[in-house]
């Protein structure tokens, strides 16, 4: 009799369980930023095939719910003072650092949301050969602060889509801060870089003693 009720209450407990356990998040990992250009893969780049649609964005963002698309939001997280958010997510005031240029702005409407990885250089280095769901992710990224950056729109139309061979910041102080943040997002979806790209970030990561890479793998 006891075994018949130990086995009932093993089958309702059983019966309680998920049907799948979700995968365990991976750990952020943290590198010298030399070891992080060195654990990038080297590859050809490719951008055959290239579609800017592809990378479905902005979507409806963290909170599907507030009205706030992906680029309101990375505006909203980003001010240093922050904005009156009005009907249909109007962003109102607010005060914005862009570090690229070293620039203060005022209006939302002066600032673009740079990719740190540009949709077209994820493309070229391994963003091709993912499902549509994983290009959204990409191009909608706010798991980590780097992977989205509020700047003034004039820097980020200089930057294109152009890797740091043939681009960096105007600022030259945060040109360390800028290549951690473009390694660890190449880490972060598990990107490639070409030999021109890796030569480039090798020699600014050689002045960047003190400066370390932390990044989480995308799910």
């Amino acid at each position: 009799m006891l075994k018949t009720v130990l086995r009932g209450l093993s089958a309702a407990f059983l019966a309680t369980l998920p049907l799948t356990v979700p995968a365990p998040a991976q750990a952020a990992e943290t590198l010298s930023l030399t070891e992080a250009v060195a654990a990038l893969p080297i590859a050809v780049e490719s951008r055959e095939g290239y579609d800017r649609d592809a990378f479905r964005h902005w979507n409806s963002g963290a909170d599907p719910t507030d009205g706030c698309n992906t680029r309101a939001e990375v505006l909203i997280a980003e001010a240093v003072e922050a904005p009156a958010v009005g009907p249909k997510c109007r962003l109102t005031g607010g005060r914005w650092f862009s570090y690229y240029d070293q620039v203060w702005v005022t209006s939302a409407s002066g600032l673009d949301i740079d990719h740190m990885g540009p949709l077209a250089e994820a493309w070229d280095s391994g963003a091709s050969t993912w499902s549509a769901a994983r290009r959204e992710a990409y191009a909608n990224d706010l798991g980590a602060d780097a992977s989205l950056v509020a700047v003034t729109a004039r820097s980020n139309r200089s930057k294109s889509d152009q890797d740091p061979a043939t681009w960096l910041p105007p600022a030259a102080e945060v040109h360390c801060r800028y290549i951690a943040e473009w390694v660890g997002t190449k880490l972060r979806w598990t990107l490639s870089a070409d030999e021109a790209e890796a030569a480039a970030m090798r020699e600014v990561a050689a002045d960047c003693p003190d400066t370390v890479v932390t990044y989480e793998p995308a799910r």
